[in-house]
């Protein structure tokens, strides 16, 4: 038999899901429910935490539980990079997923710091530099709204960027296209990816950087980005609120047998 306070949050969900509580809607105070009949003021507050840490419902003090207002953004896999939003066109990663998900954006939304760090284990083994290196970091802090939705860093040799928008620490994208449009323009032509994805706790400052409700996990994303003759000119971390994001991906299945051993990735 499940425990009381499970019990309740399963109703509680399902009541959120049907529509009795609407988005933005506020859940009763954990006072009225105890009144109520369900439970010890212990058991509606862990079953208000099992909302939270699920996704449906946001705590903050000073406005009690409300049920969030939006839908897990969807974050594209193969296709928020496809050449001609970037190279054409000037949609960007982030705002490729806002474009999917028929959400608003604006360009300083993403923010940014850039410098000059040394390359640690994971940093060095992704751009194939010596542990303790000199590379450029651009760090940024995205947003939707008022709502930090991820992070990423991503991390470049200095040879490949110096000089250019990437380096420059002016709040959004760098520039029309984004960062693979520089290096497009620097003879840098990115071709394909490899992403690794693995979620775990966070840490404390990522949970006040991101405004993590108790309980949720992140999920971390490493990207290395290549050129046609495998150099890497972009490894990136991003550690993404697990709840904020639907990953979509569409990819050819692979037949080796008859494509030369060649497939497509996401």
């Amino acid at each position: 038999m499940a425990p009381k306070w499970r019990d309740l949050a399963d109703r509680l969900a399902e009541q959120i899901r049907n529509g009795r509580y609407a988005p933005g809607a506020q859940l009763p105070q954990i006072r009225e429910l105890v009144e109520a009949g369900e439970g010890s003021k212990a058991t509606v507050h862990q079953a208000y935490k099992a909302l939270e840490a699920e996704g449906l419902v946001t705590s903050t003090r000073g406005h009690g539980t409300v049920v969030r207002s939006r839908a897990p953004l969807k974050r594209l896999g193969i296709h928020r990079y496809d050449k001609v939003k970037w190279r054409d066109g000037d949609e960007v990663a982030f705002i490729a997923d806002r474009v999917a998900s028929g959400r608003a954006y604006k360009r300083d939304e993403q923010t940014q710091t850039v410098s000059r760090v040394q390359a640690s284990d994971l940093v060095a083994e992704g751009l194939g530099v010596p542990v303790g290196s000199e590379v450029y970091a651009r760090a940024r802090l995205v947003k939707e709204g008022t709502q930090p939705t991820h992070t990423l860093t991503s991390y470049y040799r200095p040879e490949h960027v110096e000089g250019t928008r990437i380096v420059d620490p002016t709040p959004g994208p760098a520039g029309r296209g984004g960062g693979y449009r520089v290096l497009y323009d620097a003879g840098y032509e990115i071709d394909h990816m490899k992403e690794a994805l693995f979620a775990r706790v966070p840490t404390a400052d990522e949970a006040q950087l991101l405004q993590l409700p108790v309980g949720e996990p992140v999920v971390e994303l490493h990207r290395t980005t290549y050129t046609a003759d495998g150099t890497v000119v972009e490894f990136a971390v991003g550690i993404h609120s697990a709840s904020r994001f639907a990953w979509e991906y569409e990819f050819r299945v692979p037949d080796s047998a008859n494509d030369n051993g060649a497939e497509d990735s996401a």
